[in-house]
């Protein structure tokens, strides 16, 4: 199958990797503008060193890029980990469409960040979808879907890393194979269960040491490793990861009630939470080094 790969970093450089292992025809990769001084995305050294084509654009939206994807006479266009918006010209140039993975059971968390809303609203199951494109955002019709449980533990971090991103590559490989067998379902995605929610920021990452242990918990381990949930201390900001939820304590909830050789131990309302790594001006540090650097003692309070 002749295809066009659209995305970015190691996730496209797998699916690239991949494509390419099944004996799939890739005619051009697609990928964001080399960042000044930067490191070369993952994505374009592959292509590169495959031979393929590179194309890189700081928008899609332009006639120079409808052009190439016409020109190109593509069976299909993947999007593997993009997010910039590709308009309907472009997704629909290639003679079977376009697919794109996202990682959230659809029409559940749509938009950018859908892993960290799924762990912050405390979700033990969730997964990825493969959808068709179409003009809305993670709108489109499902192609297949895969199911993954969200461990008690578990960060955006390790869920992407561990989980959905190698669930990910495999099930791009399926969907090409759904294609080529034709007929592939086009299942339309039932509105009333939608949700969407915007980039994961700062504002969304503010600790709140009054809401329930396992709330604060949720919303740290869905901002681990970014945008890292945020706390202060004398004043300054700090973000804090590698956290578990412990028994509970009858101290005041953001209160320190314990300083190890690694971590740190704060109160919160229902339980304890231990912190292990926490990123402040200087960096990300452990917890105990933090401790030590601020004069942080057992029974101050972080704010």
């Amino acid at each position: 199958m002749r295809i066009i790969l659209i995305g970015q970093a190691a996730f496209a450089e797998k699916t690239l990797d991949k494509l390419v292992s099944k004996g799939e025809e890739v005619l051009a990769v697609f990928c964001f503008p080399d960042t000044p001084g930067g490191k070369i995305d993952p994505v374009k050294q592959r292509a590169l060193q495959l031979g393929i084509p590179v194309h890189q654009h700081k928008t899609l939206k332009t006639p120079e890029v409808t052009q190439q994807f016409v020109s190109l006479k593509a069976d299909l266009a993947i999007l593997a980990f993009v997010s910039q918006i590709i308009p309907p010209p472009v997704f629909n140039a290639p003679r079977f469409g376009s697919i794109c993975y996202h990682p959230s059971l659809l029409p559940k968390y749509r938009g950018r960040t859908a892993i960290n809303w799924a762990l912050i609203r405390g979700e033990t199951l969730t997964g990825l979808t493969i959808f068709w494109l179409d003009k809305g955002i993670d709108t489109g019709p499902i192609l297949l879907q895969k199911e993954v449980r969200v461990e008690p533990d578990d960060t955006t971090g390790t869920l992407y890393f561990n989980k959905l991103f190698p669930m990910g590559i495999e099930a791009i490989g399926e969907a090409v194979d759904l294609i080529k067998a034709g007929n592939p379902p086009r299942i339309a995605q039932d509105e009333s269960k939608a949700t969407y929610d915007p980039p994961c920021g700062e504002e969304h990452a503010k600790i709140d040491w009054s809401k329930p242990a396992q709330e604060v918990y949720n919303l740290i381990r869905g901002c681990d490793p970014q945008p890292g949930a945020h706390t202060t201390y004398q004043g300054k900001t700090l973000r804090l990861f590698d956290t578990r939820l412990k028994n509970p304590n009858g101290a005041e909830a953001g209160q320190v009630i314990g300083i190890g050789a690694e971590e740190i131990t704060i109160a919160v309302t229902g339980g304890t939470l231990t912190v292990k790594r926490v990123r402040g001006a200087a960096g990300k540090i452990s917890g105990a080094e933090f401790a030590k650097q601020v004069d942080l003692k057992v029974g101050d309070r972080l704010e």
